[in-house]
């Protein structure tokens, strides 16, 4: 393999690895619901499976929870392709690197819905659960007496609970986003020389 893809697909395989053994230490270490505080109560590890996509969300149902995996390889496998010809057609190294933490956390969260059903006698291939387990509610308090539908409900930022593999699609898509003006940076064509004279009469 080239020099040139060793780089972004370690740096993928070792997003994979991570997310997967702090998946499974979480899976066989901690309860449903279970919670463990490293920064008070503004970050923790809370263990919560679910069916669907990323950040807690779901697609409900067994059709629904098989075509959002099925959609998931797809897109992981197109994603590869997309890595190896922007590698190859030698675009930005940050695009490159921030594409491959895209197909990391793709990949990552494609294990637990393909094999995690399975391995842990829950469901069957193709049906397993995501872990998710970081937990940062960063501001608590309650919505204001003046508003007339949230009044007095309790808010929070930031309640989503997500994975190592979430946070790798974020941080891709957002940097992506931030410096897409020089990861796309349009270049202009280089006037064509002749060498043909200029007769003067």
């Amino acid at each position: 393999m080239k020099a040139s893809y060793v780089k972004p697909f370690l740096v993928a395989t070792l997003v994979v690895l991570a997310d997967q053994i702090i998946k499974i230490w979480v899976k066989t270490n901690m309860g449903p619901n279970e919670e463990i505080h490293f920064l008070g109560d503004r970050g923790m590890l809370r263990f919560i499976e679910n069916n669907g996509m990323a950040f807690g969300m779901e697609l409900g149902g067994e059709l629904g929870k098989l075509a959002l995996t099925l959609f998931r390889i797809v897109a992981v496998v197109a994603i590869g392709f997309g890595l190896v010809h922007l590698i190859k057609h030698k675009y930005h190294r940050g695009l490159i690197m921030n594409v491959a933490l895209i197909l990391a956390g793709a990949l990552g969260n494609i294990i637990d819905c393909v094999f995690y059903g399975k391995i842990f006698g829950y469901e069957k291939w193709f049906h397993g659960k995501v872990v998710d387990m970081f937990y940062f509610p960063l501001i608590r308090g309650h919505y204001p007496d003046w508003s007339s539908i949230w009044a007095g409900k309790e808010f929070e930022f930031f309640s989503p609970i997500f994975n190592l593999a979430d946070a790798a699609i974020s941080v891709g898509v957002i940097m992506i986003l931030i410096f897409q003006k020089r990861y796309f940076k349009h270049e202009e064509p280089e006037p064509v020389s002749t060498n043909s004279e200029v007769v003067e009469e």
